[in-house]
């Protein structure tokens, strides 16, 4: 069997060589959940709505949670203000942990792909990937119609929100890569991640301030992925600030090489695939 290339410029390559093959999976993906539905697709914007409303009710209603730590916005006083700063951070949660959830499960769910048909299965991360950034994209939809309503006009620097999030992307494809291999080998590791992320959620500052936790500590949440993405992504869509460069500098470098080190290490042993399943 001749090499799979595993280099970084064809982890591009095959991207762009099949961009229209990932485009039409994706769609038929994200679309595909909601046929046979009676409402359709209007589901996907029903359940970030609920999110939104089922947290915001808990964290703020029940629990009195208001935000701290950011003087001159209204998420000090308000249960709205709160709302918006959270599910900033969980729209985040949920698209690293969609991608994550599913990933130890993309070889095995098709498998057809994999012995019957020459079909480069390096893509199906991205395609995971887009279905995720579709379901992403209404939730921001929700995101700016509360924020709206509410607060007027978001910041200018939400424009810089695709910027923000390209390392996490990066991260997040590399470790799909890595899940989805190990998931053909190992069939426990999707129990495995859907109790990690489970756990994820409250080691990420998505229900508190990065500031709430005592100095010492913070440096170890910084270990974590989704802290740098969720807070940047709250200075440019909710405080209306740029990211910290250097942070985001550093971020970017990781990312690329949990990119790479995913992508070659599932090149390396998609050879093996045919015989394990």
């Amino acid at each position: 069997m001749a090499t799979t290339p595993a280099s970084p410029t064809e982890m591009i390559a095959s991207l762009w060589r099949n961009r229209a093959l990932v485009v039409l999976l994706a769609t038929r993906d994200a679309l595909g959940r909601y046929r046979g539905s009676a409402l359709g697709i209007i589901w996907s914007f029903f359940h970030p709505l609920l999110m939104l409303t089922v947290y915001t009710f808990v964290f703020s209603g029940v629990f009195k949670t208001r935000w701290t730590g950011r003087e001159g916005f209204a998420a000090e006083q308000s249960t709205a203000g709160y709302a918006v700063v959270l599910f900033a951070g969980l729209m985040v949660f949920t698209l690293f942990a969609e991608c994550l959830n599913r990933a130890p499960s993309l070889i095995l769910a098709n498998t057809n792909y994999v012995k019957k048909v020459a079909f480069p299965l390096e893509i199906l991360p991205w395609v995971n990937l887009g279905a995720a950034l579709f379901h992403f994209a209404v939730s921001l939809c929700v995101w700016l119609l509360f924020y709206g309503i509410f607060f007027g006009v978001p910041p200018i620097t939400a424009i810089l929100l695709p910027v923000v999030l390209f390392p996490l992307i990066l991260t997040t494809m590399g470790l799909s890569w890595l899940l989805a291999s190990f998931g053909v080998y190992l069939r426990d590791v999707g129990q495995i991640v859907g109790v990690a992320t489970s756990a994820l959620i409250f080691m990420s500052p998505i229900f508190y301030p990065l500031t709430a936790l005592p100095e010492n500590l913070r440096p170890i949440l910084y270990l974590n992925p989704l802290t740098l993405a969720v807070e940047q992504t709250r200075e440019v869509l909710v405080w209306g600030t740029l990211p910290n460069w250097s942070h985001y500098a550093i971020f970017v470098a990781c990312s690329v090489v949990i990119a790479v080190i995913g992508f070659a290490f599932f090149q390396r042993t998609r050879k093996g695939f045919a015989d394990v399943l």
